[in-house]
Order: C-alpha cells, then sequence, then structure tokens
C-alpha cells in the first residue's frame, strides 16, 4: 500500500508497517468502542516504548486479549495472567498485563455510566467534537494538551493504569479524536 509519491507525516519513516498505519488508521475517527478499547490496551502498552514496537505485536495483543473484547478481558484471572506472560509475542510486563484486565473493568463500568466508553471521551471535547489542527511540521504537535490532562487525570481517578497524559494524546490522535497530521499530508 506505501506508495513513493505520497507525502506523509514524518513520524513514520520508511517502515512499511508504519507507512500503512499512518494512512489507513491514525487521525481517522473511531466510534466502535471496541475499537477504542484496542488502542486503549495496545497504547499502555506502549508506555516507556516506541509505538512501532507495539504495532509489530499488535496481532500477538489480538490473540492474547481476546480480540480485544473488554467484557472477557475483565473476567481474565491469575492463570490468565500467568499464560500470557509465558507468550513472547507481547511486552511481558506483569504491571501492564495485569493493568489491561483492571482497565477492562473500568472501560464497563464507564461504558455503563456514559452509555459507551466513545461518549465518555467525547464529554472531553469541545462541543463532542474531533479536533483538527493546522500544523505545518512535526515540532509544532504537542505531547499533550488540557485536554489529554483531563481524560488522563480521570480515568487516573478511576483507577486506570500506563496512560498519562502523553499516553492519552497519543491515544487522542490513534482514534482521530484529534487530527494532527501535517498540513502537506496526502492523508489529511
Amino acid at each position: 500500500m506505501a506508495e513513493q509519491n505520497y507525502i506523509r507525516c514524518g513520524w513514520c519513516g520508511q517502515d512499511e508497517l508504519y507507512q500503512d498505519y499512518h494512512d489507513q488508521e491514525w487521525g481517522r475517527l473511531v466510534t466502535d468502542d471496541r475499537t477504542l478499547f484496542e488502542f486503549l490496551v495496545l497504547e499502555s502498552a506502549q508506555a516507556g516504548l516506541s509505538w512501532i514496537t507495539i504495532l509489530r505485536k499488535r496481532e500477538n495483543y489480538r490473540r492474547v486479549f481476546a480480540d480485544f473484547d473488554p467484557v472477557a478481558v475483565a473476567q481474565f484471572t491469575e492463570d490468565d495472567v500467568e499464560r500470557i506472560l509465558l507468550d513472547a509475542g507481547i511486552i511481558r510486563n506483569r504491571l501492564k498485563v495485569k493493568s489491561t484486565i483492571t482497565n477492562a473493568q473500568i472501560f464497563l463500568a464507564i461504558q455503563e455510566q456514559f452509555g459507551s466508553f466513545y461518549q465518555y471521551l467525547y464529554s472531553f471535547m469541545p462541543n463532542n467534537q474531533p479536533i483538527t489542527n493546522h500544523f505545518h511540521g512535526l515540532s509544532e504537535v504537542p505531547a499533550a494538551t488540557p485536554i489529554s490532562d483531563a481524560i488522563a487525570k480521570d480515568l487516573k481517578k478511576r483507577g486506570v493504569k500506563f496512560f498519562g497524559t502523553t499516553i492519552c494524546y497519543a491515544y487522542m490522535q490513534a482514534v482521530g479524536m484529534v487530527n494532527d497530521h501535517v498540513m502537506d499530508c496526502s492523508f489529511r
């Protein structure tokens, strides 16, 4: 899919997997809660690591975390944690694996309270709408914003782990809450 004549945001470089992710997913509006949960799992796993590392392990995460079904993941037991930690296809960090289960439980509680995780997220957005930024270069793109601060703070208060404001802003970019494709990007 990656073609040479496209202009892309500089962060995806020449890696074909990264380019495909940039071209097909990044910055596109996600309204489906299951996909929002998928990115919650993946972005939380990314804390302290590069996104390409997680992207390369995405299918393994899908396999070990019940195809990102939050209801199933919320019911995982300590035996499931031990099984997952044996899988070299993911980041084998006990705290991150356990937090994925806790985060799934919190995700479900938020769905119950707000009707959907999407509605919860967009309650933080001006006019409940995504934001399209008009950045000309990567140096203008922030690592965090007051909105990512507020969401991360609220999720932390609810018990979500590995989801600070920087991870939250990356999440917002990934699921199209903000469109940070630079102005000359062909995929804007």
